[in-house]
């Protein structure tokens, strides 16, 4: 790829992410950028998806994994490469280049061995697995809708592992929009997080300039608004919560504050992170979360931060990005 069509990339993905309101035009960056060669020697079979006490994270775009209680310390890195990863219960899910201008989704077990791929369209920018391992879903960021002024949107799809039964977009679904069945063409998807029984999932859904979390029911292919302005949802592990990302002043040109929902009250706490998270955050246990931060010269860390609002954010993982625990 030549610079001067890696420049004219990155710009339509920015400029149609400022437009959007949604995607983090960060990672979608990310995966126009040129592969590196892992930093360290660790081969596939050195990488387990297995549970166990590790965190999964990307480094340098190859999947790698550091021990819980080390995760500054000694990182392996394997072969395979992926621009988005998230594990659970021994499956993993990796957003990958598939050709040199188109991706897959691709489906691991806990030897990072290929068990299922599906060809997607546009740049990844969201993956999650259910706590079970049976669900996986994505979000691609995607271009050609005529709805928006630039023609770019997002596609978030649903794969079931078990029947290999897959929703190739979420917008095949039926929607109530405050109490009302809602219909429109602009209608986009993003950020999946499913709940224990494997059926019940939170996403956020657009439309009308409005982002909303919505709870979805994939048996009855529906989804009904809970909330507005409320971003990239993820479940805590106990199923009380949900950490998102809010834009402040329900602007996300203003950036967005790591904050979580009391799904029992939908009272909101803000995270002591003010920073600007642009992240699906990763559930550390019940009590802290995961996310990715970058720093000017555009690197990827991971940092944590208490899910109650208390202490100071703590860098995690260097050089790192997409974290998920191997739960």
């Amino acid at each position: 790829m030549t610079a001067m069509s890696t420049r004219a990339k990155l710009g339509v993905v920015v400029a149609s992410a400022v437009l959007l309101g949604t995607v983090a035009a960060g990672y979608a960056a990310t995966a126009a950028q040129a592969p590196r060669t892992p930093p360290t020697a660790g081969g596939e079979q050195a990488v387990t998806l297995a549970p166990g006490p590790r965190l999964l994270a990307i480094t340098d775009r190859h999947v790698s994994t550091v021990a819980a209680t080390d995760p500054a310390g000694p990182r392996t890195v394997a072969g395979l490469e992926c621009l988005r990863v998230y594990a659970a219960a021994g499956t993993g899910v990796c957003l990958k280049p598939e050709t040199a201008w188109s991706y897959e989704v691709v489906v691991l077990d806990a030897t990072l061995r290929q068990t299922r791929a599906v060809s997607v369209p546009g740049l990844p920018n969201r993956a999650r697995v259910s706590a079970s391992g049976r669900m996986v879903s994505w979000t691609t960021f995607v271009g050609g809708d005529s709805y928006t002024s630039s023609g770019f949107s997002t596609r978030t799809g649903i794969l079931d592992t078990r029947t290999g039964t897959a929703v190739a977009s979420l917008e095949e679904f039926a929607i109530t929009r405050d109490g009302r069945g809602y219909r429109n063409a602009d209608v986009n998807y993003w950020g999946v997080t499913f709940t224990a029984d494997d059926n019940r999932f939170y996403a956020t859904m657009a439309t009308g300039g409005e982002r909303y979390l919505v709870r979805g029911d994939l048996a009855a292919r529906t989804v009904e608004t809970l909330k507005e302005n409320v971003e990239c949802p993820s479940l805590s592990p106990d199923g009380t919560r949900l950490a998102f990302k809010e834009a402040v002043d329900a602007d996300p040109a203003k950036g967005w504050r790591l904050s979580v929902l009391d799904l029992s009250s939908m009272r909101v706490t803000a995270t002591a992170e003010t920073r600007s998270v642009d992240d699906q955050a990763a559930w550390l246990g019940n009590g802290k979360l995961a996310y990715t931060l970058r720093r000017d010269d555009g690197q990827p860390d991971v940092w944590s931060v208490p899910a109650d609002g208390s202490g100071t954010p703590t860098l995690v993982i260097p050089g790192a990005e997409s974290p998920s625990p191997l739960t």
